[in-house]
């Protein structure tokens, strides 16, 4: 079983098979590492930067 999607009109299909376009979003673990370590490192960064707002939110 694939995990493709059908494509939404005539218009999404023929941009996929011209751009080259992906129909499904590529799943973390397929990527190249190199792109797997940015991707972690801005969403912890974000992540951390959240919390850290949160925490100092309240020392205000």
């Amino acid at each position: 079983m694939t995990n493709r999607k059908e494509p939404f009109n005539d218009v999404t299909e023929h941009m996929s098979k011209i751009e080259g376009a992906p129909m499904i979003k590529p799943e973390m673990g397929s990527l190249p590492l190199g792109i797997r370590i940015i991707g972690y490192v801005i969403i912890g960064f974000t992540a951390l930067m959240f919390l850290f707002s949160i925490v100092f939110g309240f020392f205000d």
